[in-house]
């Protein structure tokens, strides 16, 4: 089994930043690919970015492109994701994910999940 811990979620304005973190343990191991999802209120869940285990390759929803950027620590079991230019319809649930294996688009393709921090933008 992997735990994956996030942190880093809050409240800001419109325009502002955050850092999200999360940290994986248990049986996580250098084939798991990492990454963000996020749901918003009355509406389905929706892949936000993803990393793989070396970092060397990222996928990212369109919304996320040129805003949000996923990385990898040293300590490869975390990943960030920077937010910035954040907009209202940014504000969600946002949940890191795992998945053994390379970086997929499918929701159904992460076998581990966090609990979820929140994200509100104001405007």
């Amino acid at each position: 089994q992997v735990q994956l811990a996030e942190s880093g979620g809050g409240s800001v304005q419109t325009g502002g930043s955050l850092i999200l973190s999360c940290t994986a343990s248990g049986r996580i191991s250098g084939d798991h690919a990492m990454g963000w999802f996020r749901q918003a209120p009355g509406k389905e869940r929706e892949l936000v970015a993803v990393i793989t285990w070396s970092g060397d390759s990222t996928i990212y929803e369109e919304f996320a492109k040129g805003r949000f950027t996923i990385s990898r620590g040293n300590a490869k079991a975390t990943v960030y994701l920077q937010m910035n230019s954040l907009k209202p319809e940014d504000t969600a649930v946002y949940y890191c994910v795992a998945r053994s294996g390379g970086r997929s688009w499918i929701e159904s393709d992460y076998e581990f999940w966090g609990q979820g921090t929140q994200v509100t933008v104001s405007s």
